[in-house]
């Protein structure tokens, strides 16, 4: 007989909202985040890494009947484990460590005392593996991508192997003896950077010479605005056109900057201007390469300026140069010190590997003359990084001769030097992405900064862009570079030694290990392609320091698992085949080395474009689940995590996803049996009420209830070996997935016999209706179906039938003096529409000190049943204002609870509920 599976917490109930606000939160900080070491796409948020891993480990309360027996056991256990979650995901605790340690404890409890080892196969930004070793977990990281395995070799195996070590820079004050962490290690990231950019200045400084104000005095050049340009295409002008796509420099509204084309014939000055009207049109039209000339005003089409690039006929135009004031830039027209500065050799030994992928995962970069990495560097910027680039491994013999000199032994010396070094590459890197002729000028009133390479996951052709000063005190200098990663390294957990591998993942997973994992997308996003952009300066800066990892000329792809169809010719079907062969064979080995007993857990990234019309498949996501279920794994649950700022609410259908899913998977059971059609039916049927239940616990938004219930309904989907149709063929993963979203929305409609007649009616009403006045007759006929009546429900306050026609109450037309203590026929629906007009005018407190009242005159457990229920129906109904309503009422019920709570107690005795404005 199968032993019953001892379900882990992530597979019954988590509190989604906390974990999916902080890691939306987490987009926004900037200062010693991990994200900020240097670039990756995609990255998971701490927050929601250290949430998956935590609740993947601790058993939910319902697998220990021993210590929790009865449900209210349960539920009580379960809240003071989302307690402690909500805790974890607060960026501001990620160094609390007395929190760690006491999430450390819960997992030992469910782990027999000794956690399994964590192995994240393509740990990419090393999100996962990070927190697995800030819960105090033995942590592996693999990855066939170089770059990838350099940054978490950077965050998981350096730090803890100089934990507490003294830095060794010469200047370090030895009488300072605590250095927590890799705190010591990151003071010399400082020093030596410092000496980097000292260095270089000293060599190449020449070529950033300062600029002249009007006062006469000097100021550095914090960045360079050009112009790319070509040649009129009417032979009887030839004049210059800049490439300019706006004309604009700062927008500050105290002080608007621009700049003036000023026109003499067929020569062109540019002018600063200060003040209103602001700048005439930019000479870019429309879409794409389409120019018009100042001069004449011809239009050199795409055609002309992709065949002009081609052909290197391009040239290039100094717009301004930007400098630092008292408290705000001055932008300065240009002057001939600044354009003949620019004007240098390139050098020899540049990154010449062939750029193809950059641009989206196409070639339309070759036709700006983009085919090198070269190319898409000024001559002084190739200068600017090949020094820096250079200077890393200058860098890296001092420390390790200040390290012999520290006391170190000869390896010790030479492992701390390439651990310094591998960071300073990090700090070249980031300047390479901010140092390029892609970046732009941001003149958004809250930047005015430059911007850098990578503003989303491909490089974009700019016109018009800015080149920074890699020596000047401002917007992507080297020294600040130097800075964002150093205080990356102070704040890592440097604790228990953890290892990095290069290897596809397949190989990669070893027997006893547990995974989680945030694997390629499908088609989503090229890593290898877009990687190599740095992966050339790397190669340079830390070749020679870690040729293991940097052995190839470009980053591997022939074995990266992404449907790529340029790699395979062109064939769509081929990449498909190679992408779906690939990630059957790797998740076959993981069910077959997995450590038992805890689930597998696999991130998704959903591309919303991929979302069909009917709303519940795509092709990633479908190939993700028929793959898995492939690979002899059943699917135990999914859970939506909105990862991303101003994510949309509403999807386009039923089970549109959230920016990422985390699914938590099992190994099929070899016992495991066909069924029918009907059976799944009616094991849905059976299964899924409860499942929903423990969901609505969790907080799940209402928004996020149908991906939510994806996990529970494919748990009974994919436990069997196949599901057989009525003509003998095997159910697809689509006709599932809507079976599922079928059986949730009659669950929830079933929900509706535990409410009161007078809510039935208006549900009913609501789902035909909306606020809509229809007649009174139809009222009549639908409130006698419901036990109720017209007069009732005019009584409840809930309705309205006046001179033959008939409305419900919208929220926003209630009154306002409801006092739920003194009505005299209050149901759920009257309950949910004051609560929630309370919430979205009044805010938590207010609603709260409502629902103190209303829970004694109604089941609150109901109130929230009937916010899912509503949001379900104004969802299927397109109607996006009401469903943002009762999505906030339901996303926000345990903050109601708790605030609730406190009123209750706080509260002398009930009285009128009234929100006016002292409120």
């Amino acid at each position: 007989m199968t032993e019953p599976i001892r379900r882990k917490l992530i597979e019954v109930a988590l509190p989604l909202e906390a974990i999916n606000r902080e890691s939306a939160r987490e987009k926004s900080i900037r200062h010693g985040h991990p994200s900020t070491l240097h670039l990756w796409w995609a990255r998971r948020p701490l927050a929601a890494a250290r949430a998956v891993l935590f609740s993947q480990l601790v058993d939910d309360p319902s697998a220990r009947p021993e210590e929790f027996p009865t449900e209210a056991a349960q539920d009580a256990e379960r809240k003071r484990l989302f307690a402690l979650i909500e805790r974890l995901v607060v960026w501001e605790n990620a160094g609390d460590e007395r929190l760690m340690k006491e999430a450390h404890d819960e997992i030992l409890k469910s782990t027999d005392g000794n956690p399994p080892p964590i192995l994240d196969p393509f740990a990419g930004g090393g999100s996962i593996p990070l927190e697995a070793q800030r819960l105090g977990l033995e942590a592996h990281a693999s990855d066939l991508n170089p770059v990838a395995v350099l940054i978490n070799k950077a965050l998981i195996e350096m730090p803890p192997k100089f934990a507490g070590n003294q830095p060794v820079h010469p200047d370090i004050d030895r009488a300072v003896k605590h250095w927590p962490r890799a705190t010591g290690l990151a003071e010399d990231v400082r020093r030596y950077g410092a000496w980097m950019r000292d260095e270089a200045e000293s060599r190449i400084g020449h070529l950033y010479p300062k600029a002249k104000l009007a006062d006469g005095t000097e100021a550095n050049v914090m960045a360079w605005i050009w112009a790319r340009t070509v040649t009129c295409p009417n032979p009887a002008c030839g004049a210059e056109i800049p490439l300019v796509s706006t004309w604009w420099l700062s927008k500050k509204k105290s002080r608007p900057t621009w700049i003036q084309p000023v026109v003499t014939g067929k020569d062109i000055d540019y002018e600063i201007r200060v003040g209103m009207p602001g700048p005439q049109t930019p000479t870019k039209r429309g879409q794409g390469a389409n120019f018009v000339c100042l001069v004449c005003e011809s239009v050199a089409g795409r055609d002309y300026v992709h065949d002009q690039f081609a052909a290197k006929n391009d040239g290039r135009r100094l717009l301004s140069a930007v400098t630092v004031g008292h408290r705000q830039r001055v932008y300065l027209p240009a002057t001939t010190v600044q354009v003949l500065a620019a004007d240098v050799e390139r050098p020899v030994d540049v990154p010449d590997q062939e750029s193809r992928g950059t641009f989206g995962g196409n070639a339309q970069g070759r036709r700006y003359g983009f085919h090198t990495f070269a190319d898409y560097f000024t001559n002084r910027q190739l200068v600017a990084m090949t020094t820096l680039s250079d200077l890393v491994s200058e860098a890296c013999n001092r420390v390790a001769a200040d390290a012999k000199d520290a006391g170190l032994g000869l390896e010790s010396a030479d492992s701390y030097a390439k651990a310094v070094a591998l960071y300073l590459g990090f700090a070249v890197s980031r300047s390479v992405d901010r140092s390029s002729s892609i970046c732009t000028w941001d003149s958004s009133p809250k930047m005015e900064a430059l911007r850098n390479t990578f503003a989303r996951q491909a490089i974009p052709m700019t016109w018009d862009f800015a080149e920074g000063n890699p020596f000047s005190n401002s917007s992507g200098n080297f020294l600040d570079n130097v800075g964002f990663v150093a205080k990356v390294v102070d704040r890592l957990p440097a604790a228990c030694e953890s290892a990095v591998r290069q290897s596809n993942a397949e190989v990669a997973i070893e027997a006893g290990q547990v995974v989680t994992t945030d694997p390629p997308y499908y088609d989503n996003i090229g890593y290898a392609d877009l990687s190599d952009f740095f992966y050339v300066w790397l190669r340079r800066s830390l070749g020679a320091i870690y040729p293991d990892v940097t052995g190839t000329m470009l980053t591997p792809k022939a074995e990266e698992l992404v449907a790529t169809p340029h790699r395979f010719e062109g064939s769509k079907k081929k990449a498909e085949e190679h992408f779906e062969r690939g990630f059957v064979r790797t998740f076959t080995r993981i069910r077959k080395k997995q450590a038992e007993g805890i689930p597998i857990t696999v991130f998704y990234a959903f591309k919303q474009a991929e979302s069909d019309d009917s709303g519940t498949a795509s092709t990633g996501w479908e190939t993700m689940l028929n793959g898995l279920m492939e690979a002899g794994l059943m699917v135990t649950a999914t859970w939506p995590m909105r990862t991303e700022l101003g994510n949309r609410m509403i999807g386009s259908g039923t089970n549109a996803l959230a920016s990422s899913i985390v699914l938590a998977c099992r190994p099929r059971p070899e016992s495991a049996e066909a069924t029918t059609r009907r059976g799944l039916i009616g094991a849905l049927k059976a299964e899924l009420p409860n499942a929903l239940r423990h969901l609505q616990q969790g907080s799940v938004a209402p928004v996020d209830l149908a991906q939510a219930a994806i996990g529970p309904g494919m748990a009974v989907f994919t436990r069997y070996t196949r599901v057989v149709e009525a003509d003998g063929s095997g159910m697809s993963v689509r006709t599932a997935l809507a079976l599922i979203n079928q059986v949730l929305d009659e669950t929830l409609s079933e929900q509706e016999g535990d409410f009161d007649s007078d809510t039935r009616f208006c549900v009913k009403w609501f789902g035909q209706f909306g606020w809509n006045k229809e007649l009174s007759g139809t009222a009549d006929t639908l409130s006698r179906a419901t036990n109720t009546s017209t007069q009732g429900l005019q009584r409840g306050g809930v309705f309205r039938a006046v001179a033959g026609e008939a409305w419900l109450i919208a929220p926003e037309d209630l009154p306002l003096d409801w006092n739920p203590m003194t009505d005299d026929r209050t149901s759920v629906w009257e309950a949910a529409m004051h609560l929630a007009r309370a919430l979205t005018d009044h805010g938590v407190d207010a609603a709260a000190k409502l629902m103190s009242g209303a829970g004694q005159r109604v089941d609150l457990d109901s109130v929230k049943e009937l916010a899912y229920r509503l949001f379900n129906i104004c969802e299927r109904k397109g109607w996006t204002k009401t469903a943002i309503l009762f999505n906030a009422l339901g996303t926000s019920w345990g903050e109601l609870e708790s605030a609730s709570r406190s009123a209750v107690a706080s509260a002398p005795a009930q009285g009128a509920f009234t929100f006016d404005a002292s409120n």
